[in-house]
Formats: structure tokens, sequence, C-alpha cells
């Protein structure tokens, strides 16, 4: 195990497995227990994603693994967490691994910072963007989406834990809408500070700047639609990249969609292990 600093001072654990050509994996290396494993297994997420996904790939890859979203929740970036501020932390990881070239798969928000990085260095030789589009991204729905939640945060937070515990609502398992925000504002704020970041963002133009080999992924059923407090937004995931297949192709992505999967059934190691494996391996991208 080794670690780096990132922008804001602070530090993250690398965890290293297998040998061959570099792939940044940012996931929780550990497998999560407790009760927040219970509520991730409810969800149908699964609590020991990033070591099955490790598993799975270090026969074939080193692996290089760091929670870079654990990082961001234990110790918020408010203000700073921008797109060429991601980018410097994800070279800080693979500085510390020694590591010139590299290849980067990341997941939903953490697809997207993969593309910002992509356009920021040149030791990216491949990049995989699962659960986010690299053609029409969501941007602007992320955006109020984040800017919700932020507002439900500092809510919460101006109440006393007596008044927000006799307000809190039943979750219904699969339904985004009745999530319920109680995390500190520091939190939310960060994925605001992002999005707001990326508000002119041309992902079309961006394009033309990517020169590493590329491959999205998303299942077909990745539609998520928010209640009447999220200001109705859908966010869609799947729906650009289906429609925008063909443009992707021109433009030198390697696409897959999964069908009938929505976005937690197609993060899990067993859509995505076959997926990563079999792409990378095609790839000259050492």
């Amino acid at each position: 195990m080794t670690d780096t600093t990132l922008h804001d001072g602070s530090t993250i654990e690398i965890e290293v497995e297998g040998e061959g050509p570099t792939l940044l994996l940012p996931v929780n290396p550990y497998p999560v227990t407790g009760p927040q494993a219970e509520a991730m297994r409810a969800w149908g997420a699964d609590p020991a994603l990033g070591h099955a996904l490790i598993k799975g790939l270090s026969d074939a890859f080193r692996v290089v693994a760091f929670d870079y979203e654990g990082a961001c929740l234990r110790l918020p970036k408010p203000n700073t967490l921008t797109p060429a501020n991601v980018a410097r932390d994800l070279i800080a990881v693979a500085d510390a691994v020694g590591a010139d070239r590299f290849a980067y798969y990341g997941y939903s928000w953490l697809a997207l910072i993969g593309l910002q990085l992509a356009l920021r260095t040149d030791r990216l030789s491949a990049l995989i963007m699962g659960g986010f589009p690299p053609l029409s991204g969501p941007y602007a729905a992320m955006l109020r989406v984040t800017t919700a939640a932020h507002e439900m945060a500092i809510e919460a937070a101006a109440k006393t834990d007596e008044g927000a515990a006799a307000q809190q609502a039943v979750v219904e398992v699969g339904d985004w809408s009745s999530v319920q925000v109680t995390v500190p504002p520091e939190q939310t704020q960060q994925f605001v500070t992002l999005y707001q970041a990326l508000e002119g963002f041309d992902d079309r133009a961006a394009q033309a700047h990517i020169t590493c080999s590329r491959l999205c992924f998303a299942g077909s059923a990745d539609e998520i639609q928010y209640g009447p407090k999220w200001g109705d937004v859908l966010v869609s995931i799947a729906g650009p990249i289906i429609a925008e297949r063909a443009e992707l192709k021109s433009l030198g992505w390697e696409v897959c969609v999964l069908d009938g999967l929505d976005h937690l059934q197609a993060m899990q190691a067993k859509q995505v292990v076959p997926i990563l494996r079999s792409w990378l391996t095609s790839q000259r991208w050492s």
C-alpha cells in the first residue's frame, strides 16, 4: 500500500495488485460491512464491488485501486472539486505508483472525471466510461439534481436531530425520489462545484482532443427519473449512448449497451469484468 496527496492537501491510500499494463481503478478496495452494506444490498448494490473488480482484473493487469469517492465524502472539497483539480488528483495517483502510461476506468461521475482526465494529459492510453455518456452528457440535469441535494442538506443541517427524525420519510428501495439527504452540506456542495464548472463544457467539441483508445457502456434501462422535490429531473444515461451510437463509433468509441440493465445493475463486477478484460486485452495501450 502507498498513498499520495490530493489537491486539497488530504491523502488517499492506494492499493496495487497484479502485474502488466497499469489500470487506474477509483474504487474502494475493501468490502463495506455492517448496516451500510445491508442498505447497499437492498438497493441492488454490491458492498464488495471494488474488491470483486480488483480480483477479476489483477491477473491480467496491474490494478491501481483508490477510493476517490470515499476520500471526497470523508474530507469534502466544497469549493475545489473542479475538473482540473480532479484530473490533477488522478495524475498524482499515477505518479505515486510510477505509471508513466496508464488506462482508466470509472463509472457514473467517476467516468465523467475520466473524460476530463483524457483532455488534460497525454499519458492516458485507454479510457473506459461506464454509466455516463461521452456525448450529450446530462450535465445540466446533474447540476439541478446536485443543487437540489445541496439545498436539502442545508435544510436538514438547520433542523435539530429530533425534528429531522420526526420528518424522516420512508425510503422506498429503487425510488430515487424518496431518498432523504441528511449528509453535511460540504459533501453535497462539492458536487455542485463540479457540475457548475462543467456548465459550459461542450463534450462534442472535446472529442477532437481525445487521443487514447476509448470505450463506453451503459445499461439500456439507465434512465433515472427524480420527483418534484428534485425538480422532476430526468437523468438520461442510456438515451444519448443509444441515440448517438453511430456518431460515437465514428469518433473512435467502442460502444456496449447492456440490454435491460439499470444504473446499479450495469456496474456490477459480473457485467464489468468481462467487458474490461476483453476490450483492454485487444488494445495496444501499455
